[in-house]
């Protein structure tokens, strides 16, 4: 699975990062998230799932 972060739409509440911070990291200075791997592991797809499902502008975007 693969993930990205639509950059337009990202409020920088940091929620993806707190549900999954193996997958998501918080830029400092652009104060939005960003995504860590190329490819989601497979045992941390539940948890990015759920941080998509959070996330309340639909910044996130789970690819197959």
């Amino acid at each position: 699975m693969k993930v990205r972060i639509d950059y337009s739409l990202c409020m920088g509440d940091q929620n993806c990062h707190k549900v999954c911070p193996e997958v998501f990291d918080f830029d400092e200075d652009q104060l939005q998230s960003r995504v860590r791997v190329d490819t989601v592991p497979a045992h941390l797809e539940d948890e990015v799932r759920q941080a998509a499902k959070d996330c309340a502008p639909g910044a996130i975007i789970v690819e197959a």
